[in-house]
């Protein structure tokens, strides 16, 4: 019953709402980690993960995904904060199918990409530095992609999905693990060169 009374809360909202609110980050917590968004496929804008102690979370004062398309590959980069509120971003780049708009992200739709394949790049940028990462284990998987459409137009694509890594750092081995992610890609997310 409150799952059914939460989706048309939802519905309700989401029919109200402006489109610069559905731009904004909702922070839902998980029910099993409150410091965790919970996972959602509602476009929320929203991401979090574990990263060793910490947590990785996205925040209302940073753009929460860009996503660029260039030479057959696709670079999705989560931004956000991590330890006193210090920005990182946590970006993938892998192979991808020709892409010339924000609604052929469609085609990631249930696409799970090996973190460690050859053809894979993950980096952190962190305090002005970009890291490569030596990803020896992980997954990045979209799970379900859907657009949204208002007043018959659609507004925005919605990636829902989960990622999961462990790479080496410092010489020894790290983790970011429980990753989801909620987010509504727009034109003005999607870039192609």
């Amino acid at each position: 019953m409150r799952k059914i009374c939460l989706f048309f809360f939802i519905i309700i909202l989401l029919a109200s709402c402006t489109r610069e609110e559905l731009d904004r980050t909702i922070f839902i917590p998980d029910e099993d980690d409150r410091n965790l968004p919970a996972y959602t496929e509602w476009g929320y804008n929203t991401f979090g993960a574990e990263y060793e102690r910490d947590y990785f979370l996205a925040s209302d004062k940073i753009v929460p995904c860009k996503i660029l398309f260039k030479d057959n590959q696709l670079q999705f980069s989560l931004s956000g904060t991590i330890r006193d509120h210090k920005e990182m971003t946590l970006s993938f780049i892998f192979s991808s199918p020709q892409m010339e708009d924000f609604k052929d992200l469609l085609q990631l739709h249930n696409k799970e990409i090996d973190l460690t394949a050859n053809d894979c790049i993950v980096k952190i940028l962190r305090d002005g530095n970009e890291t490569i990462l030596h990803v020896f284990e992980g997954k990045l998987h979209f799970k379900r992609v859907q657009l949204l459409s208002i007043e018959d137009q659609v507004n925005r694509v919605i990636l829902s999905g989960i990622f999961d890594l462990t790479f080496m750092q410092n010489d020894f081995p790290a983790f970011i693990y429980k990753g989801r992610f909620d987010l509504g890609i727009t034109t003005k997310l999607f870039y192609v060169y």
